[in-house]
């Protein structure tokens, strides 16, 4: 679970820009915990999103600056939190950051 924390966090920082901001958030519900990754980065386009958390696949760049990575932060992240009977998704808009969001059974 440590890896699946350091990922999000990691690709929050790597794809917001100097001033933005990144928030992490844990939370109960009914049906377990909810961890939260939120920034205000560049934002991945919609028809993007369906495959950003398979292998090898990438947020498309933007600006002047290449963003390093192989692509598969996203897809072991989701990996482990399926092991763990959870379940993960993405909310995002460009220029509007992304939210990443974990639910994990208690």
């Amino acid at each position: 679970l440590a890896m699946v924390v350091s990922n999000l966090l990691s690709n929050a920082l790597k794809y917001t820009p100097a001033g933005g901001s990144v928030r992490l958030g844990l939370a109960t519900r009914d049906d377990g915990v909810e961890l939260t990754c939120a920034d205000t980065g560049q934002g991945i386009p919609l028809a993007d999103q369906p495959g950003i958390f398979d292998e090898f696949t990438r947020a498309p760049q933007t600006g002047d600056v290449e963003v390093p990575g192989s692509g598969l932060g996203l897809a072991i992240t989701r990996r482990v939190v399926h092991r763990h009977g959870g379940s993960i998704a993405l909310e995002s808009a460009p220029g509007a950051g992304t939210t990443v969001r974990v639910l994990l059974p208690l």
